[in-house]
């Protein structure tokens, strides 16, 4: 999963830094507000690359006694500040270009410069679009593309494909607006479209950003891994019930595992120590992503008294 998130953001970072040059030759070229727009636009891109790239070589490293769980959520923290930037920087020059623009409008210059450009840009953007839109059709399973990004514990590939999909919208936009203020001798309808680019940047980094949140604040885990933890668990001689277990992802691949199951009243305090060591086993020769497992013994009873209380408490 890493190797190929980390192509994905390779492909884009490589993308976004010609067409950013390109861009911001154009913009110089013609004074284009639209075109200056997407030159930020593409340069956040990358800076969002980088970190992103960082962010996952970080959440790579082993667990230590500082950090037992381990750093998983790097990668949550640096998305979170992908979307920051998207929004602060992309959006907010973009908006300021634009309004700017509209106030203070420019003579038109020749537009040959702009349209090659855009051109070009929507060729490397659509490539890296693509390949983002593989990867993430291969691991959304049986779910929609919005679904499968509200229950993605791995933020980065969708992160990059949203935003080579509005850097597309983006594209399309200056477009639209430099034909328009040509056709209409107004080059205030530039300004419009870099204030159109500020929407479409604001959108997607706010789709971002509240992901990002959600999983820095903790979600649980798939349903599919609480079913197989069960499953295992319920098999293991001396369990009479396993009640529940409550997750927490704290990392793409690592997971927080909290189980409760009632044990036969007739086992000892070393057979239950041993129903434990075969539970850890059995889950770590599925290959689970449980960087930590934690058992209690405990009622039916008291285990629904639990699920009450946290009821309440939301």
């Amino acid at each position: 999963m890493a190797h190929s998130s980390r192509l994905v953001v390779f492909v884009a970072l490589a993308a976004n830094v010609a067409i950013a040059a390109a861009k911001f030759v154009a913009a110089a070229l013609t004074g284009s507000s639209a075109m200056l727009s997407e030159g930020v636009h593409s340069l956040v891109d990358s800076v969002n690359e980088v970190l992103l790239l960082y962010g996952l070589k970080r959440s790579q490293r082993p667990p230590n006694r500082q950090h037992p769980l381990g750093f998983g959520r790097e990668l949550y923290f640096w998305s979170f500040i992908v979307a920051l930037l998207v929004l602060a920087l992309g959006a907010g020059f973009s908006l300021y270009e634009g309004v700017n623009h509209i106030l203070a409008p420019e003579p038109l210059k020749d537009p040959t410069a702009n349209y090659i450009v855009l051109a070009v840009s929507a060729l490397f953007e659509g490539s890296s679009w693509y390949l983002s839109l593989k990867s993430v059709q291969r691991k959304k399973g049986k779910y929609g593309y919005f679904e499968a990004f509200r229950r993605t514990k791995d933020p980065t590939t969708f992160s990059v494909l949203f935003e080579d999909t509005a850097a597309l919208l983006g594209l399309l936009i200056a477009a639209t607006g430099v034909f328009f203020s040509h056709a209409m001798n107004d080059s205030r309808v530039d300004g419009w479209a870099s204030v159109g680019i500020a929407v479409v940047l604001a959108a997607a980094a706010s789709l971002l950003a509240r992901e990002s949140k959600a999983l820095l604040i903790g979600e649980p885990a798939q349903p599919r891994l609480l079913a197989q933890v069960c499953s295992i668990a319920g098999e293991v001689p001396g369990i009479e019930a396993v009640n529940g277990v409550l997750t927490v992802q704290v990392g793409p691949d690592h997971v927080l595992v909290a189980l409760s199951a009632a044990f036969d009243d007739a086992l000892t305090t070393v057979e239950i120590e041993e129903c434990v060591r075969e539970i850890e086993a059995r889950t770590k020769a599925a290959s689970l992503p449980i960087v930590a497992l934690f058992i209690k013994p405990q009622t039916p009873e008291g285990w629904r008294e639990r699920l009450r209380q946290l009821d309440g408490e939301a």
